[in-house]
C-alpha cells in the first residue's frame, strides 16, 4: 500500500510538474528608475524591483535600451503576483543581489498554463 501511495504521488507530482509551461520572457536592463517605487521610495527586494521595472515599461512608458515587451506583466494583476513566482521560481542569491544593485540586465522566464502564470525563473548579468 504504501508503495501504491509514492506511486500515485510521484505521478501526481510529474503530472502537474508537466502542466506548466512557457508562457513568455523578457529581457530588461535595471536602471535608476526601476530601483525607486512610484513615490520615490528606494526599493530592496528582488521582485519589488522587477515589479517596479514592469509598472514602468507597461503603465508609465518608462523604459531603458534593451528593455522588452512580454506578454504577460502588461495586467496590474500579474504584477501583483511577482512576489509569489519569484518565491515559486528561482533566482541565484548573487544574481538577486546584482539585481538589487541596479545596473544589470536580466532575462526573465515565465511560467505557468494558459494565461496564468505559476513562477518565474530569473537570471541577471552584469
Amino acid at each position: 500500500m504504501k508503495r501504491f501511495i509514492l506511486a500515485a504521488t510521484l505521478a501526481f507530482a510529474a503530472t502537474v510538474a508537466q502542466a506548466d509551461q512557457l508562457i513568455g520572457s523578457y529581457v530588461a536592463y535595471i536602471g535608476q528608475d526601476d530601483l525607486y517605487n512610484s513615490k520615490g521610495a528606494r526599493l530592496s527586494e528582488p521582485w519589488q524591483i522587477l515589479r517596479q521595472d514592469r509598472a514602468n515599461y507597461h503603465r508609465f512608458g518608462i523604459s531603458q535600451g534593451g528593455d522588452e515587451w512580454d506578454p504577460f506583466f502588461g495586467s496590474i494583476e500579474n504584477r501583483g503576483i511577482m512576489e509569489r513566482m519569484i518565491m515559486n521560481g528561482s533566482i541565484e542569491p548573487a544574481a538577486a543581489r546584482n539585481l538589487v544593485r541596479g545596473g544589470a540586465t536580466v532575462f526573465v522566464r515565465i511560467y505557468g498554463t494558459g494565461n496564468q502564470g505559476r513562477y518565474v525563473n530569473v537570471t541577471v548579468t552584469r
